[in-house]
């Protein structure tokens, strides 16, 4: 009897699960998919940058439920629409307080200036500028605009760049833990925080190289925006911080007041009838093709994050940030390659690294796709280095922001040695193995021994080698002058192009203008979205720990008892389902 109710228990519980929980779910779901009404004419659009943005969309659609839908790459080809839609006459932009990362602004810098060429203004409001992450690219989207306007009595603090690392020697030296760990070689310096208590030599030339690159960088183009010599913006920005009153009267800012002021004002500007979120007009317009043009296509694939063996489907949908699968990646890729419609590929990256095994897996796809005759085009956002750098370092052209750091091509591994730090509280460590020596290596108890270290250190030359020899035929460099550059060392994009590590300067839509040049394409061609993404039903499947069958068998039966939510979700997921049938190479990420 006992039994039996615990049964009967369960049997509830799973019902109230699936005949809520489902149908809740769904319904969140297609509430972010329903579509605003039409654009009103004579409209301003609001775009907020206030809140931390991903580089790309996520491609699992349950890891947008509660969060925001905005990515750099959903802005720019939302700004190229709305470049040709006559409803809208003008963009008022929200400028955060503290750093954007230096490549995003550099694409959204970008999309701005093509957006105000076609003729429609941009306005730009601050509540200030505080020396929070690279603060100083902030300032340079927001002197891409027509006007930027600062709150009164805001804190303008765009003074230069500064970033901070702590280092963990001293501490681990105090309890006995030790950081066995190897680098290839000295700019490696991702695990340098555990093995020193001070910046080392190459450490510091590296990361003010990087620094210096980007405060260069932005400040020149401010100036040039702003329409001023660089050295005296530069100048009077150092000589800060400044109120906003202060900033005004050094002509970095060019208005003062508040944003319903600036709101007002760019209505005012373009006859503007009223303003619309621009999320709401991204949504109105998602899954329109961005050039509008049928025929010859350029597949766009993107990939986000560090990189890992497998594939999303054995990953926590509402886990982290976006990571690039390389089973996933590697299939889109092979996927675009047999498309006889796709004539070009460009490949968005926008990671740190991570396994050298996974970033091995997605440049063999890429050289398959260049072995069919179709050109792979990289277009870099904020970071492509070390294991980035390794899935880019062979595709038929680079393009890459001025700011994005690349590079990184080095290698390093190893293990924290527990034992003696645990042995002070009593606690022992101890290892049992058979087999070879090596065996034993990663245990924690002790450091590596001399016969291991050798071996170790024997497999870590090898996949540095590798990694040179990867670069040094995809960038027809001769291996020497690969190690010359490589060492671990982290360029900016600017820095990459004189060495030979990418070849332009530009953004997403400079590399499709390239993969087009080297297909022999020419006018509009379409852009084919072959990103790897999960269906809403995989999704559920995957969360609920249920057969795809199963789940669609409880969206059904949501459906069948009447809830006209849950009836239209079906139908959306439905027209989605016909619609799809037609770390060992890692970089550090300091900037946010």
């Amino acid at each position: 009897m006992k039994q039996f109710f615990i049964t009967m228990a369960g049997v509830f519980a799973g019902l109230v699960l699936f005949l809520v929980g489902v149908p809740f779910l769904l319904v969140v779901m297609a509430a972010g998919a329903a579509r605003p009404p039409t654009t009103p004419a004579q409209t301003v659009l609001t775009l907020d940058l206030r809140e931390a943005m991903t580089d790309q969309d996520p491609q699992n659609p349950l890891a947008a439920l509660g969060r925001r839908n905005l990515s750099v790459m959903s802005v720019i080809e939302t700004l190229r629409r709305a470049e040709r839609d006559g409803h809208v006459k003008g963009l008022l932009v929200r400028l955060p307080e503290g750093g954007i990362e230096p490549a995003a602004a550099d694409e959204l810098r970008l999309a701005f200036k093509r957006f105000r060429a076609a003729g429609k203004p941009i306005y730009a409001h601050s509540q200030g500028l505080y020396p929070s992450g690279a603060v100083v690219s902030t300032y340079m989207l927001g002197a891409a605009a027509d006007e930027l306007w600062m709150q009164p009595a805001a804190s303008f603090q765009v003074t230069g760049m500064a970033n901070e690392d702590i280092f963990f020697k001293r501490l681990f030296d105090k309890y006995g833990v030790k950081a066995d760990y190897q680098q290839r070689y000295e700019y490696k310096n991702a695990v340098n925080p555990y093995l020193y208590d001070d910046y080392t030599p190459a450490h510091r030339e590296a990361e003010l190289s990087w620094m210096g690159s980007i405060y260069t960088s932005a400040t020149a183009e401010a100036a040039a925006d702003r329409k001023v010599a660089a050295a005296d913006l530069r100048r009077k920005l150092e000589a800060g911080p400044y109120l906003a009153d202060g900033a005004l009267n050094q002509g970095l800012v060019d208005k003062l007041g508040q944003v319903k002021d600036a709101e007002q004002a760019i209505l005012k500007k373009t006859g503007g009838e009223q303003t619309v979120d621009f999320e709401d007009y991204m949504r109105a317009r998602r899954g329109r093709s961005a050039d509008g043009a049928s025929g010859p296509a350029v597949a766009v694939v993107e990939a986000e994050g560090p990189i890992v063996t497998g594939h999303d489907g054995t990953a926590n949908p509402f886990s982290g940030g976006p990571t690039i699968y390389s089973d996933d990646l590697s299939e889109a890729i092979y996927d675009a390659a047999a498309d006889d419609d796709v004539k070009a590929i460009v490949l968005r990256v926008n990671s740190p690294g991570g396994s050298d095994t996974a970033s091995e897996q997605i440049l063999a796809a890429i050289r398959t796709a260049k072995a069919a005759k179709k050109p792979v085009v990289v277009s870099m956002g904020t970071y492509a280095a070390s294991g980035g750098y390794w899935i880019s370092s062979e595709a038929s052209a680079i393009v890459a922001e001025p700011t994005t750091l690349t590079g990184s091509i080095g290698v390093f591994g190893g293990k924290f040695v527990l034992g003696p730090a645990l042995a002070k509280v009593g606690v022992d460590v101890r290892e049992l193995g058979v087999g070879g020596d090596y065996a034993e290596a990663f245990g924690m108890g002790q450091e590596f021994n001399q016969a291991q270290r050798a071996a170790f250190s024997n497999w870590m030359d090898q996949i540095y080698a590798n990694f040179v020899e990867r670069v040094a035929q995809g960038r027809n460099l001769t291996p020497e002058r690969v190690r010359e550059i490589a060492k671990g060392h982290v360029w900016t994009g600017v820095q990459a192009r004189e060495l030979g590590l990418v070849d332009e300067i530009g953004g997403f839509y400079q590399a499709v203008d390239k993969a087009k040049a080297l297909a022999g394409l020419t006018g509009q061609v379409r852009l084919k979205r072959m990103t790897p993404q999960s269906s809403a039903i995989e999704a559920l499947e995957q969360v609920l720990g249920v057969s795809a069958t199963s789940a669609r068998t409880l969206a059904a039966a949501a459906w069948i008892l009447g809830d006209p939510r849950a009836s239209a979700i079906v139908d959306e997921v439905a027209d989605a389902r016909l619609r799809d049938g037609g770390a060992m190479v890692l970089a550090p990420r300091p900037i946010r």
